[in-house]
């Protein structure tokens, strides 16, 4: 049994790889604080992205998705960005979620995924 993690700190790991299996810690807009729930989940998924093919995969791989939303009044904005993302025939599983204690203004969309490796 193996696991490989990457970027890796005391607290967690940025990308959990195990049996065939990418696990990906819940990613915030680092790049994007404070902008707008669109412009935040596409610095999420841009960051997503790269995380994957640092793990050897990426996003026509994914099985499951989980998105936490400040608002719930975010849920089209951030669905318009995710659709124009998500291959066509590769939708994951996926939970939105409302989590008004996400640090907001700053931080108002949270996506974690987890992916197969070939």
């Amino acid at each position: 049994m193996s696991i490989q993690r990457f970027q890796t700190a005391k607290r967690m790991s940025q990308v959990v790889v195990h049996n065939g299996t990418v696990y990906l810690a819940g990613q915030v807009a680092q790049d994007k604080q404070g902008a707008s729930a669109g412009d935040q989940t596409k610095n999420i998924l841009d960051r997503i992205d790269a995380l994957l093919a640092e793990a050897g995969t990426d996003k026509t791989k994914l099985l499951s998705a989980t998105i936490w939303l400040n608002t719930m009044d975010d849920f089209d904005a951030m669905n318009a960005v995710w659709d124009a993302w998500v291959p066509e025939g590769c939708a994951p599983a996926r939970a939105c979620v409302e989590s008004p204690r996400l640090a907001r203004p700053v931080f108002t969309v949270e996506i974690g995924v987890i992916a197969a490796v070939d």
